[in-house]
Order: structure tokens, then C-alpha cells, then sequence
């Protein structure tokens, strides 16, 4: 996207991998949640855990991306890519080594057939990406040619390059919105041994993987057998642990990671806390605003609800200290705005839209509210009570009260774990000093994914991750047309011309700077929006692993990459 890549055409293994590491055994990992389908490229169901990419078990890429590096992609299906300089079309040439699970060969049939299947019956991000296609062709039986009608959209020939290759000869267009636990024919590494669903879901290495030898499949994909172990709450999954029932676990509880691993097995040895350090944007965990609710929908409102938020006692009553206050969309990158005046590009890009970002945001001098640790901070409490009489509220009789209409101000959190649902009560709690009324309803997965595929809730807690290349995943977060697209990531419901131009301005970025540029104006404007109430980060990722289970040093930029286990032999 910018710049050179940082591996030569000849290297040999990625950077980040034990290029000889020893293959055979399992690895288990584990999983809160269920699953009930195989195809993780629709709407309907929730897929199954390591089936599709970024870990891509079963589906891959026409390319790989290298996650030691920021948009950079590597040939995997396709060995060659060839775009001009103005991105106004890119052709794919395939690996004539390329095959499909049951052997069958890829073919540009396969490519043309999965890009139309997508554009019309995938997901709405898909739909909205490959839909910015104005023609396909196959030029040759391995090669295709897609021309690009994007507008300066120069992500898009490496959005086409993550695309999976489906095959025609497998796929049934008439049922492919449907879920299914047919196993799947793939190009990856691994084929679906056993699909139990809320149960397991079992990979076993495919002997005849065509990309085994290729520098980027190297040191990868090295157990073989993969498993996936489902449970339904979060202390079952811990303890399931602690018993020694899977191998690798991703610790998100800071209370756990500070106290719960004194048990025998970390004790002597045979398990290990493996904290790993994160190099990439630290993303957004947040309480969400849904402004498609009217009493949500002044952003004045937002802010004053966000100025109870009191993050000094809740990080310390609540998660032993360890979390930081989170302060961007951005955090911890060269892309966060906060803490910096706007340059003259972003001002540049800013100027259109007067307004859309406050003063205080735009010299860097905001941060999220402070308080005093007490968990009832007056101070921010008359702070809260002036903003949201100033947006037509009044307290009268011990609640807040529309001042035209005598209406409460009384909304829901829906949570899908205990953790949200303690954090949210702590909160609920806050906001009742000042006449606020939040009920939380704890509900079960299921339930959970599918209100917010249909945007039914008044408040959530959410975290969108964030990477050193961030594109056109932000018009699924915050663009305007997905705001009322059922399916996609914008749960704020954000309809900004400014967030819009921002978006577009990032994705026609030549050079690294007006690209920094772009994102940081892209989160100023959604800062001075009031979205979300940012909550918190964990300054590493917080592995602990079976001491058989072993990872390459150092982790690639991207942090933990399960793709590089491999288990050693008694």
C-alpha cells in the first residue's frame, strides 16, 4: 500500500516463524460461545472458530498478509499481482500448484465464481467491497482481471487479494445463504475431521496441502490436529483449563491473570503465563451508544452519560490496576490524534465539515473524563446535569425528565457475558445518582449476536480491534450507508459526512503522512461525536499455554499468532 515490502522475492520463512518447527500432534484450544455453521461468509449463523481467515484453517487467500508488517501481502493462490499506479484495475496470476482440498485444481472460474457468490450473497461488508468491481474477466484459465470503479480507492487491490477462492464445482449458489455443517472444500492447510456444534470442532492437517513448501506456509500450520472446544460461560472455559482440557488460552479477566493462576499446574511448570507484547494500535473497547435511539441521539446526551464513567475506581476495584484508560480509536500508535495539535492535512481534510470536530480535539488537549476515584465524583456529576440540561433535560422527582415531554431517560445495556454485565451494573449505579435509569439484561449468545445484527439494543459494550492499516473496514465501523446495513459493525449507528470524506481520504493515500493524516482526522471527528464511552486497554495479550505447546521469539508485530504453535514431544 505504501512503501516497499520488507522481504525480498527470494526469502525463504517469514520472519516471525520456526521455519523447522517439528509437525505432528494436537493442539486444543478453547472457546466460550457456540457455533452452528461451516460458512463463515453470510449473514445467517455464527461460523465456527479458526475455519476462515485470519487463521484460515480450511479457506485462504488469494495472498497472505504478513503480520509482521502493515499492509503488506505476499502470493499464496495467486503468485503475481500487477496494478498500475493509479489501482484502476489489478490482475491475479494463480499457482498452477493451487488445489482444492479434494485435489481438484483452482482455476479463474473459481475466482470469478466466488467474487460474484460474494458481491450477492455474502456479507455486507463483502457485498460492499467486491460490489466496487465494475467488470471481471478471466483472461486466461490462471489468470483474471478485475477493473475497479473505487475513486482513489488504492486499498482495494489488496481487499481483492484477501478474498477466499470458493469452489465452483462444490458450492451451490441456491443454498449458500444457508447454514450448513457440510464439511468444506478449501485450499488451506487443514480439512473438517468433526463438526459438533456447541460442542467441537476438530481439524486434521491435509497431507496433500499443495502450499506446504512455500516460503509463507513455512513453519506454519505444524500440529495435526486442530480442536476447538466449546463452552457456554466463562468459568466453565477457565476451568476446563485449569483441568488441562485444551492447550492455549487467551486471558481477557485481569482478575484472573493477577490471581487465578495459582493452581497446580502453573505451579510446576506445566503451564506457563506467556504475556506477549502488542506493537499494533490498541483499537476500541467501549460502552456503544446506539443513535438510532432518539434519546441517544443528541450528542450533548452522550457526552454527559460519559462523564460518569469513573475509570480510576472501577480499574482499581475491578480489574486489579492493570487496564489504561483508553484515548483514541487509535490507541497507542502514531495514528491516534490525542495528544497532538492537527496538521496542516488534516485540516486540509477537516475543512469541508465545520463543526465536526470540536476545539478541544483539534489541538489534542481532550481526554475522556477524569475523576476523583471516589465512584461519585460530584464535580463530573454537575458537569453531566448542566450538559444534559442544556439538551432539554430537567431532575424532577429523583429522575431526569424530558423537560417537553415529562419522559424519563430510561434506556438498556444488553450484555452477553458476566464481566459486561459487572461493569455495567457498576455503571448503571453511576448514572442513578444523577436520575438515570439503565437496566442490564444479561442474555446468551445466540440471542446477543443476533440484536445486534438487527441494531436492537439501546447500549452495548463492543471492542473493535485496530491495526497498524486500518481501510475500508472503517466504512463497515462508521460509514454512513452501513448505519442502517443489518449485519455490519457500525452499532453506533455514525451517518457523518465528515467520517465519510475522512474514510475516503485514508483509502487514497499515496504516502505514509497525508495516510496518517487521514485516520487521525478520521478520529477526531469520531471522538467529537460522542459514540462511545472509551473504556480501557491491556498493554499485552495475555497467553497461558501448555509448556508442551511451544511459539517462535519474537512475536511478529501483530502480537500472538496461534498459526506458529507447534507441540514438542515428551
Amino acid at each position: 500500500m505504501h512503501g516497499e515490502p520488507a522481504l525480498p522475492p527470494d526469502f525463504a520463512a517469514l520472519p516471525y516463524v520456526r521455519a523447522d518447527a517439528p509437525k505432528g500432534g494436537r493442539i486444543v484450544f478453547g472457546v466460550q460461545g457456540s457455533f452452528d455453521t461451516l460458512n463463515p461468509y453470510v449473514v445467517r449463523g455464527i461460523a465456527a472458530q479458526g475455519i476462515a481467515p485470519p487463521t484460515g484453517l480450511v479457506f485462504q487467500a488469494l495472498m497472505a498478509r504478513s503480520f509482521d508488517e502493515p499492509f503488506t501481502l505476499y502470493g499464496l493462490v495467486a503468485e503475481s499481482i500487477e496494478t498500475p499506479d493509479d489501482r484502476s484495475w489489478v490482475i491475479f496470476r494463480l499457482n498452477p500448484k493451487a488445489r482444492f482440498s479434494d485435489g481438484a485444481p483452482v482455476t479463474a472460474e473459481d475466482v470469478l465464481f466466488t467474487w460474484d457468490l460474494l458481491r450477492t450473497k455474502g456479507k455486507p461488508n463483502l457485498r460492499s467491497w467486491y460490489g466496487k468491481v465494475s467488470r471481471a474477466t478471466a483472461v486466461d484459465g490462471r489468470t483474471i482481471r478485475f477493473d475497479l470503479d473505487a475513486g482513489g480507492d488504492r486499498e482495494l487491490p489488496l481487499i481483492l487479494a484477501l478474498m477466499p477462492v470458493l469452489p465452483k464445482h462444490a458450492t451451490d449458489p441456491a443454498t449458500f445463504e444457508q447454514t450448513t455443517l457440510a464439511p468444506p472444500v478449501g485450499t488451506g492447510p487443514y480439512v473438517v475431521a468433526q463438526a459438533k456444534p456447541g460442542e467441537s470442532i476438530t481439524y486434521r492437517r491435509n497431507p496433500d496441502y499443495w502450499a506446504k513448501d512455500l516460503p509463507i506456509s513455512r513453519g506454519l500450520y505444524n500440529p495435526d490436529e486442530i480442536r476447538f472446544d466449546y463452552y457456554r460461560d466463562a468459568n466453565a472455559l477457565f476451568e476446563a483449563f485449569k483441568g488441562g482440557l485444551y492447550d492455549v488460552r487467551s486471558e481477557d479477566s485481569p482478575t484472573r491473570w493477577t490471581t487465578g493462576y495459582d493452581f497446580p499446574a502453573v505451579r510446576d511448570g506445566r503451564v506457563v503465563k506467556d504475556p506477549v507484547p502488542v506493537r499494533t494500535p490498541k483499537g476500541m473497547n467501549a460502552f456503544v451508544f446506539n443513535t438510532r435511539r432518539p434519546f441517544f441521539a443528541d450528542p450533548r446526551v452522550r457526552e454527559a452519560l460519559g462523564l460518569l464513567f469513573d475509570f480510576d475506581w472501577v480499574n482499581r476495584n475491578l480489574f486489579a490496576g492493570v487496564y489504561r484508560r483508553t484515548t483514541s480509536y487509535f490507541e497507542g500508535s502514531d495514528l491516534a490524534s490525542t495528544g497532538r495539535d492537527a496538521s496542516a492535512g488534516e485540516r486540509a481534510i477537516l475543512a469541508p465539515f465545520p463543526g465536526a470536530v470540536r476545539p478541544d480535539i483539534l489541538d489534542g488537549g481532550w481526554r475522556p473524563a477524569g475523576a476523583d476515584g471516589s465512584g461519585r465524583d460530584r464535580d463530573n456529576a454537575r458537569k453531566a446535569l448542566a450538559l444534559l440540561a442544556s439538551a432539554g433535560y430537567v431532575l424532577r422527582d429523583g429522575a431526569l425528565r424530558q423537560t417537553a415531554t415529562g419522559e424519563p431517560l430510561a434506556f438498556e445495556f444488553l450484555a452477553s457475558t458476566r464481566v459486561q454485565e459487572r461493569l455495567a451494573l457498576n455503571f448503571a449505579s453511576a448514572l442513578q445518582r444523577i436520575g438515570v435509569t439503565m437496566a442490564v439484561r444479561l442474555v446468551d449468545d445466540v440471542q446477543y449476536w443476533r440484536r445486534l445484527s438487527d441494531f436492537d439494543y439501546d447500549m452495548i459494550q463492543y471492542s473493535w480491534g485496530a491495526s497498524p492499516s486500518p481501510g475500508n473496514e472503517q466504512y463497515g465501523r462508521w460509514g454512513s450507508q452501513s448505519a442502517a446495513r443489518p449485519g455490519s459493525l457500525n452499532y453506533a449507528g455514525a451517518r457523518s459526512p465528515a467520517i465519510d470524506a475522512a474514510i475516503e481520504a485514508m483509502l487514497a493515500a499515496r504516502e505514509r503522512d497525508t495516510f496518517v493524516d487521514a485516520v487521525r482526522a478520521l478520529d477526531r471527528v469520531l471522538l467529537s461525536g460522542f459514540y462511545v464511552i472509551p473504556l480501557f486497554n491491556q498493554p499485552d495479550q495475555w497467553v497461558a499455554r501448555s509448556a508442551a505447546v511451544k511459539r517462535p521469539e519474537p512475536a511478529p508485530l501483530f502480537g500472538f499468532l496461534p498459526d506458529t504453535l507447534w507441540r514438542e514431544s515428551p
